[in-house]
């Protein structure tokens, strides 16, 4: 037999877990960043778990960095898959619509991203597990942008960041405050685009939130 011709030895490789690090983990990581590229670095090498070994890519942020407003939604689509930025589906081109209407746009005076960076499988709503351990990452990246206030996205989004059980409908349009390591941040719940592209009566509403935001920023 000649030689590198006989069976070859296959290492075995680290097991990973199906539901990723979990929140202690995502904790510990977020706790020695110092800027939104250490941040985002941190994410990158983050054990996502399967949700993130099944997403084409890690979607972390995308508009202004050190903008007034920090928009947060839900999760990635597949178009946000896709490209590797939020809302850049025809959700985001509504979202983008509304923004410019109201005078803002992601190009100068907006920042967004997401609860969970990498998008579920079939569009699914992420799970309390995933949201649990995500959650010490958008909490930090609020935290490192800084922004005067958060329109929170969609019942996930809202739920997640606030602490409740509470519907988006029930929290939408009153103002509430994140607490960050003693920073307080005004945040207001909204309904999602997607939402509104499936219930386009409540555009009215969404506009009413919008208009808050920009009385919130400019009274700031």
């Amino acid at each position: 037999m000649q030689a590198g011709t006989g069976p070859r030895r296959v290492e075995a490789r680290p097991v990973q877990a199906i539901a990723g690090a979990g929140q202690a983990a995502a904790e510990s990581v977020v706790a020695s960043c110092k800027t939104l590229d250490e941040l985002e670095a941190a994410l990158n090498a983050f054990d996502g778990g399967l949700l993130k070994r099944s997403a084409k890519n890690t979607v972390f942020a995308d508009g202004t960095r050190g903008a007034p407003l920090m928009i947060v939604g839900e999760a990635p689509g597949a178009d946000e898959d896709q490209q590797g930025k939020p809302f850049v589906g025809v959700s985001g081109q509504l979202l983008d619509k509304m923004l410019n209407a109201s005078g803002m746009s992601r190009d100068k005076d907006v920042y967004i991203s997401n609860v969970v960076p990498w998008r579920p499988l079939g569009n699914r709503t992420p799970d309390q597990a995933v949201i649990t351990m995500c959650l010490p990452f958008i909490r930090k990246h609020i935290e490192l942008a800084a922004p005067k206030a958060v329109l929170m996205l969609g019942g996930v989004s809202a739920k997640a960041l606030l602490g409740t059980e509470d519907g988006i409908t029930r929290l939408r349009g009153r103002w509430r405050e994140i607490d960050i390591r003693g920073q307080k941040f005004a945040a207001l719940p909204a309904y999602h685009p997607a939402y509104l592209l499936r219930q386009p009566a409540l555009k009215g509403l969404a506009w009413r939130d919008l208009l808050a935001v920009k009385r919130k920023l400019q009274s700031s």
